[in-house]
């Protein structure tokens, strides 16, 4: 199963599917001069609240229904748990405490918990061309993000020196991190039974507001001088960061997300590096070194693999064997073209018996 674009073949369907990773990879450009200012609950608050505002106020501007029903708001509340409140808030607390090349590899490699959950919950299909696109592109994000030094000490020297660095994670905040791509995980995937029950761009707003409510509580209550030290420069770097980065990037991800392959889709998070480290060489003059480099061609590899490793599988002879559609409970068979066709699952049919009638004067059926 590939990726489902938009319902058009229009080029902006495919500008469209990869803004939000280019939008979240710019953002944290811009976060990252801001940062400093200010502290990480309220700048979690401030992504996500206003945000959702906007994205709620155009959604019903459009016609789009709100959630009836206690089902729908069960699942809004669980998708702004989960979603927003521990993933912003690990994120925010994590980008204080680590390594920011570290932390963005383990926000980034979501993606294999993503096709994990999505195997289990939906039998998408990963197939070894999958898993191995899902491989190279955490190796590549890891050559992206991770310090040159343990890459050369680990080639060097084998694992002498990167268990001591590991020893540290807990030190430093990366499990906050972890967690944070942990949380975006079970987010992406909880889209799909949240848009059962109400319209996926109204709960993306919703669930916006719900769990940036908390952020702002907690930060209240902990934290001072929120925005004491926030000049003009960092203001509008959380004004591009939250209309940008979140309320457009938020609500074209789980559009796409509450109908489309989640593996596939989620495998596009290994772009978010790559356009950091591409803006951030041209407005904070950062160079990628040769390693990151290797590690963008990677990244690059392993998307294409994934969202073409059904049709890479079928070139190559890899499927061989039916599976079995859990939507349609219809039958995927093989066939000699190495195309796919569906069959319903039905009784065979009844062989025809044949019956003689004789033609003569006496046998004739009467006419009614």
């Amino acid at each position: 199963m590939q990726l489902k674009l938009p319902e058009s073949t229009h080029p902006l369907a495919t500008v469209l599917l990869i803004a939000p990773f280019f939008l979240w990879g710019t953002a944290m450009v811009a976060m990252k001069g801001v940062i400093p200012n200010t502290t990480p609950l309220f700048m979690a608050g401030v992504r996500l609240v206003p945000a959702g505002i906007m994205v709620l106020a155009v959604a019903t501007l459009s016609g789009r229904p709100q959630p009836k029903g206690w089902a729908a708001w069960l699942w809004i509340g669980f998708f702004a748990l989960v979603d927003a409140t521990l993933f912003q808030g690990f994120l925010a607390e994590g980008l204080v405490r680590t390594n920011a090349g570290l932390g963005s590899v383990m926000i980034d490699s979501q993606p294999l918990a993503v096709a994990m959950l999505s195997a289990w919950l939906f039998g998408e299909i990963i197939n070894l061309w999958g898993w191995l696109g899902l491989g190279l592109g955490v190796l590549g994000i890891s050559l992206i993000g991770l310090p040159n030094e343990w890459i050369l000490n680990f080639l060097h020297r084998g694992t002498t020196t990167v268990p001591m660095g590991l020893q540290q994670l807990f030190e430093h905040g990366e499990w906050l991190m972890l967690l944070a791509a942990l949380s975006m995980a079970v987010g992406t995937v909880t889209i799909r039974f949240v848009c059962r029950y109400a319209d996926p761009v109204i709960a993306t707003g919703w669930h916006m507001i719900l769990g940036g409510l908390p952020l702002f509580a907690l930060s209240g209550v902990w934290e001072s001088q929120q925005w004491v030290h926030i000049d003009l420069g960092g203001w509008m770097a959380l004004a591009y960061s939250t209309i940008f980065g979140s309320a457009i990037a938020y609500g074209l991800f789980f559009y796409f997300a509450s109908s489309g392959n989640l593996t596939s889709l989620s495998s596009l998070t290994f772009l978010t590096p790559v356009f950091a480290l591409l803006f951030g060489n041209v407005f904070l003059s950062e160079v990628l070194n040769p390693l990151q480099s290797i590690g963008v061609c990677l990244t690059l590899v392993s998307i294409y693999l994934i969202n073409q490793r059904e049709a890479i599988a079928n070139k190559f002879g890899s499927v061989a064997t039916p599976a079995a559609d859990s939507e349609t409970n219809t039958l995927v068979e093989p066939t000699t073209t190495g195309n796919f066709s569906l069959t319903e699952a039905s009784e065979p049919p009844l062989a025809p018996v044949p019956i003689q009638v004789k033609e003569s004067d006496s046998e004739m059926l009467p006419n009614r």
